[in-house]
């Protein structure tokens, strides 16, 4: 069925616009006018975009906002708890939607199962908006009948992970400010104030320098006359750093040094365990097997170390053992870890014991984040006060000596 684009008035004056679905173009408007919407701009959406075949490969390559995924995944199950079919849940929600790709995705995945498609495989070809774990929990709630509370699982686990990202970029925002604050003082400083100094003290042939005002020179000279080979050297540098993180070898032992950094190191394993047993669980209450929601999982720890540490159980499983064997020997779970789920496993409720470690985690995560984040503000002042006291140091210590020696 074609969708239309169009942009109207509403009885009360106002504008409006969005999508909507017809048969053709004049059932279209009928539609529209019987909602009370004089429509001023109209545009049939799938004929345009076969047209230039650029748009929805555009649509399929953009990213969209976790939150706005998450109140789209809580709408559709709303929709679909209130036994409003899919089709048409699909198509209120893709005029809901007020994020422009995912409003555009979803009326585009509307259009494949209403030609009898199914939803999981639409959701799947647009996979830098739906993950490989949304879409194989869709799968699982298609194929159970029970996609509107796998829907709501799924919005539920999209908000925590939202939930977590957005606490730690919030606690960072500070120190990050404050470092950019002191770069930018300290380069004022380097190339514009000390060479000034430099010019006064030339004008004093008997002064001698103290070694430290005369390393401050040399700096602030490198600075000034080789400042584009500084950054073009620390630009190569990252460069080389990035292309080294990309490949499987750099990949692995980048994740192997995150995890033994010091003070971020266990953040960095507490955040990668999280989202393992989050995960874990929230595909596994939605009725993925275990062997697959172990492979969807190992992806989702975005850790090489751990995800090796997966694999491992994975096989056991796969050979009828357990999973906290494996988990175990890695040496990468913390021991809450492995006796949580092998309680779970005991008793049959190890979705339920996974959650609680994934709270438990995300917890840690949020107090350990605070506390770094509040010792970064006074680490960073204090580095800054020390260099800028070495500066002045270095000033002020042979303005006196001139002074002196023009007495």
């Amino acid at each position: 069925m074609p969708v239309f684009e169009y942009k109207g008035l509403t009885r009360d004056g106002r504008s409006t616009k969005g999508i909507i679905d017809a048969d053709s173009q004049r059932a279209a408007r009928m539609k529209l006018k019987k909602d009370g919407v004089y429509v001023t701009e109209f545009k049939d959406k799938k004929k345009a975009t076969d047209r230039s075949g650029k748009r929805r490969k555009a649509v399929r390559g953009k990213n969209v906002p976790v939150r706005d995924l998450a109140l789209m995944t809580r709408q559709l199950a709303t929709l679909l708890k209130a036994n409003v079919p899919l089709v048409d849940s699909l198509a209120a929600v893709a005029e809901q939607v007020e994020n422009p790709t995912l409003s555009e995705a979803t009326a585009e995945i509307r259009n494949s199962v209403n030609e009898g498609g199914q939803f999981h495989k639409a959701l799947g070809r647009y996979p830098n908006i739906f993950s490989t774990t949304y879409v194989s929990m869709c799968e699982a709630g298609e194929t159970s009948g029970t996609l509107d509370v796998i829907l709501i699982r799924l919005a539920e686990f999209t908000e925590a992970q939202n939930e977590l990202r957005t606490r730690i970029r919030g606690a960072l925002t500070y120190p990050v400010i404050m470092l950019v604050f002191v770069v930018a003082l300290l380069s004022f400083l380097f190339i514009f104030v000390i060479p000034q100094m430099v010019t006064v003290f030339e004008s004093a042939p008997n002064l001698t320098l103290p070694w430290y005002s005369q390393i401050v020179i040399d700096f602030s000279g490198l600075m000034v006359n080789y400042w584009y080979l500084m950054a073009g050297g620390l630009f190569t540098f990252w460069l080389l750093f990035i292309n080294w993180k990309r490949t499987p070898r750099g990949k692995t032992q980048w994740d192997a040094i995150s995890l033994r950094l010091p003070l971020f190191g266990e953040v960095n394993r507490l955040v990668a365990v999280s989202r393992f047993t989050r995960t874990l669980a929230t595909l596994l209450n939605g009725g993925v097997p275990m062997l697959v929601a172990m492979q969807i999982v190992r992806n989702v720890v975005d850790n090489e170390i751990i995800a090796k540490a997966v694999d491992d159980a994975r096989s056991n499983i796969s050979e009828g053992e357990s999973i906290s064997g494996p988990l175990k020997k890695s040496g990468q779970f913390p021991p809450i870890v492995i006796h949580m789920v092998n309680i779970g496993e005991k008793t049959g409720e190890l979705e339920t014991m996974l959650l609680q470690v994934a709270d438990a985690f995300d917890f840690q995560v949020k107090n350990k984040v605070e506390t770094l984040t509040g010792l970064m503000g006074p680490v960073v002042l204090v580095i800054m006060g020390g260099v800028i006291g070495l500066i002045v140091m270095a000033i002020l210590v042979p303005m006196f000596e001139m002074t002196n020696l023009a007495g």
